[in-house]
């Protein structure tokens, strides 16, 4: 799964870095799960330039839109450009 998510982002965004965590089995025996994926990503891209947090974020979903629902219940994204994620990164 989580490598067709990469696909699909890569397919439409120039990435710089991705990283995927699958939280899935953080949620299973939860009564309200009827499935699907839960994710935690961060994605890098200088496409992200000029973009507000929520355009980042409806990009995103754009791109995964025939995923969610089915193969993905829930998704947890940062979206960072070059900069920005080097910027994080010196300040770990």
């Amino acid at each position: 799964m989580k490598k067709k998510i990469v696909e699909l982002i890569k397919k439409n965004l120039d990435v710089y870095h991705i990283n995927i965590e699958d939280l899935t089995k953080n949620h299973i025996n939860h009564t309200h799960y009827d499935g699907g994926g839960h994710y935690k990503m961060i994605i890098v891209s200088n496409d992200f330039k000029d973009y507000s947090l929520l355009e980042r974020h409806q990009l995103i979903y754009k791109f995964l839109n025939s995923m969610i629902k089915k193969e993905i219940h829930a998704l947890s994204l940062k979206t960072l450009t070059i900069n920005e994620y080097n910027d994080k990164k010196e300040a770990r």
